[in-house]
């Protein structure tokens, strides 16, 4: 075990959180004993001193071996780096692994035994049960089994919901959704003899929707409420659930590019029947298209604030439920959609 002190937006949460709660509690209290003051320093230097525990505290990485999904691009390629450089055991899942995409094979190129390149469509069964099959066999028979599954993979596009097809619908909700399920499926018999973990990202967008992105938003709200389920069941076999809740990291992913928005647009607008081109224009639809485009340059390009989050959740003694890397607009965003009247957040955002 290890500390290490980190400040972050989500310990300066629980902090106010602290305080506000030190207040009332404190001043409940000192109705009947008195001393406002003194019960208030309490609380106070209790609360805060166990929210910064908490989020110090770190396990030994030792001979941890983790499976990451969607490593071809983005957060799961620099996250299968990372790991591996701290000394997990890390098993990099690749849609493109067999055809010899990009980021398999810079993974490949490391040329490292603890670092293992995998063929891995989440929304292949098939695909899942050699990929446990490859795990079982790498993993030494002393090893109480698989630490960490970090479901990283996922799909995004975007549109209203007269202009998405049932296909991309159903795309969204095959990689975003039920490859999560699968995971659980296959990876759980591996994972509960560990009492590891399992760390999934949703989104910003999983607590609070945006017009103009309902089949990546509907597929992260099922994924809260699907891992909330999953995390009071594992709760017994001692196996920890984690979510990770980013803000707008587009920039700094490959999970929306210019050719793919123009591309997307084309096709939507293309398929659209005649009634709805003509009920919404093609310069309100254009606008919507440059929101998009807007969007996918102004997010944050330092994705290190989620590589951060993923290892964390990995590696804390007491992990957070959720973990937020998001700026401080989306984490006040946030919390005004969860714990503010609808109309506020309306009034506000919308």
């Amino acid at each position: 075990m290890e500390v290490k002190i980190r400040t972050d937006l989500d310990l300066l949460q629980r902090c106010l959180m602290v305080v506000l709660w030190s207040f009332i509690t404190s001043y409940i209290v000192s109705f009947v004993l008195w001393d406002f003051h003194t019960w208030n320093q309490l609380f106070l230097t209790v609360g805060l001193g166990a929210s910064l525990l908490q989020s110090s505290l770190q396990l030994d990485i030792e001979d941890k071996a983790v499976l990451i999904t969607g490593c071809d691009t983005g957060f799961g390629l620099v996250l299968a780096k990372h790991l591996h450089s701290l000394g997990f055991k890390v098993f990099a899942g690749c849609l493109l692994a067999d055809s010899d995409g990009a980021g398999a094979s810079e993974l490949r190129n490391i040329g490292s035994q603890s670092l293992n390149v995998l063929q891995l469509d989440v929304t292949k069964e098939e695909d899942w049960s050699k990929a446990s099959d490859f795990i079982k066999s790498k993993l030494s028979s002393s090893s109480a089994g698989l630490w960490g599954l970090v479901n990283n993979a996922g799909w995004a596009t975007f549109g209203d919901v007269e202009w998405v097809s049932t296909k991309n619908y159903n795309r969204a909700m095959d990689i975003n959704f039920n490859g999560v399920i699968l995971g659980a499926k296959y990876m759980l018999p591996l994972i509960r003899p560990a009492k590891g973990r399992i760390v999934t990202i949703t989104s910003g967008l999983g607590r609070f929707a945006v017009p103009t992105r309902s089949p990546y938003v509907a597929s992260k709200y099922a994924l809260e409420g699907f891992l909330d389920c999953l995390r009071y069941e594992m709760s017994s076999f001692g196996v920890k659930v984690s979510l990770l809740e980013p803000g707008n990291f587009i920039a700094g992913t490959n999970i929306f590019n210019e050719k793919f928005v123009i591309s997307q647009a084309d096709l939507m607008w293309s398929e659209m029947s005649d009634q709805v081109k003509k009920v919404y224009g093609k310069q309100y639809f254009d606008k919507k298209v440059a929101v998009m485009r807007g969007y996918m340059n102004n997010g944050i390009t330092d994705i290190s604030p989620v590589i951060n989050s993923y290892t964390d959740a990995l590696l804390d003694v007491f992990p957070q439920v959720r973990y937020q890397p998001m700026d401080l607009y989306f984490k006040v965003r946030c919390i005004i959609a969860t714990h503010m009247p609808e109309k506020v957040y309306e009034l506000l955002y919308l």
